[in-house]
């Protein structure tokens, strides 16, 4: 029977019992459905992942017994920074959730030309907690110990001229692949756009702060199948899917 994980933020330590936070708890409650003396693995981000045994599910407390710490860790050897041109809905959540699983350390959304979403008021910080939750869910299911980081909305044109390693981004009408290069330091950056790509402009930002034009194939690929392509290709070529 598969042991259910759940990430909390909390410090953990062999043979203490801890009071989940109000998230983790409705999720052990509500989602996982567990109940007093089930079993869980509980992580933090930490690298490592504790095994655990429920003590009381409550409607206002759920306490959990800390067992003993496992060090497993499932991470590539290639550190990937993704930044994500924002889409709308759905798209977004499925590039942010697969990038995840896909073994990505940092993910950033971008504010481009053509990105149709506005943020108005309270809905920047908002959306931001949406994809965190993500994050961390998509931690929990695919077996990772460490969370990757989500940054900060950011706009493209400040973001590129931050970023280390070997730096590419997604064209369809590029000449070059990602076989005829090779990583610096095992770091790598994407830049993928958002539904209507990117403009001429940032084309030449991107290209101006060292980014290098890559195509996927023959064929256009929407947004959110870009990204996971381009992921999955970077950890064939020199990650941990060889």
């Amino acid at each position: 029977m598969r042991v259910s994980r759940l990430y909390t933020a909390l410090p953990l330590a062999q043979g203490d019992t801890i009071d989940l936070d109000d998230d983790s708890g409705h999720y052990l409650r509500t989602v996982l459905r567990l109940k007093k003396a089930d079993e869980l693995i509980l992580f933090n981000g930490d690298g490592g992942e504790y095994l655990a045994r429920v003590e009381e599910v409550g409607r206002k407390a759920v306490a959990v017994a800390i067992g003993v710490r496992q060090e497993r860790s499932v991470e590539s050897p290639l550190q990937v920074n993704l930044g994500l041109g924002i889409a709308r809905g759905d798209r977004m959540d499925w590039s942010v959730q697969k990038a995840v699983e896909l073994g990505v350390n940092r993910i950033t959304p971008l504010m481009t030309e053509r990105c149709v979403v506005q943020f108005k008021g309270e809905k920047k910080p908002q959306r931001l907690l949406h994809w965190q939750k993500i994050v961390q869910h998509a931690a929990e299911q695919s077996g990772r110990t460490v969370v990757p980081a989500l940054t900060e909305i950011a706009p493209l044109a400040s973001w590129v001229g931050q970023q280390q390693g070997l730096r590419v981004f997604l064209d369809p009408y590029a000449q070059t692949s990602l076989a005829q290069l090779q990583p610096e330091a095992m770091q790598v950056t994407l830049l993928t756009g958002p539904e209507g790509g990117f403009s001429a402009q940032e084309r030449e930002i991107a290209q101006a702060a060292g980014f290098i034009p890559v195509r996927l194939g023959s064929r256009i690929l929407r947004t959110e199948t870009a990204s996971l392509t381009a992921l999955a290709a970077v950890q064939m070529l020199w990650g941990d899917f060889k």
